[in-house]
């Protein structure tokens, strides 16, 4: 059964089952007085916190594509909902968020790959040795042999 075809009674009542079932389970088992009180107490405080989350929870309403958008509500600007523009707009922010990330990590990667050549090119022109030494072979072999 798929979760975005299933509507809000059926939800419910399968909640419903569940907790009679775990009720039920509950009731047979054989516990002590003091685990007994544990658990009623713990029950209400879930009742509690499951009452306080059905007045606080945000409306769902699912988009034309299937997609739950919460807290939206409509989306008209007169019935207090956010205009569709502004709710666009929240959704191209990320995207302009990472493009720009991106091109200021490019733009640092390249500003350090220059500075490091700029750094061997000067290490390169002060060094004792003529630039042209560290093109010719033998030189390589020179310093691939170990110096006794």
């Amino acid at each position: 059964m798929n979760p975005t075809t299933l509507h809000t009674a059926e939800i419910e009542a399968l909640e419903a089952r569940l907790g009679l079932r775990i009720a039920a389970r509950l009731s047979e088992l054989d516990v002590p007085a003091d685990v007994s009180e544990r658990l009623r107490f713990a029950r209400t405080q879930a009742l509690a916190r499951r009452r306080v989350a059905w007045t606080e929870t945000p409306p769902v309403r699912l988009s034309t594509g299937g997609a739950a958008v919460l807290g939206l509500g409509g989306a008209a600007p007169h019935r207090g909902g956010l205009p569709r523009w502004v709710a666009a707009l929240g959704g191209l922010l990320p995207l302009l968020a990472l493009l720009v990330g991106l091109a200021l990590i490019e733009d640092w990667h390249m500003e350090r790959q220059i500075r490091m050549a700029a750094e061997m090119d000067a290490t390169l022109l002060t060094d004792d040795l003529p630039p042209t030494a560290y093109a010719d072979p033998g030189f390589l072999e020179f310093l691939k042999t170990p110096r006794e």
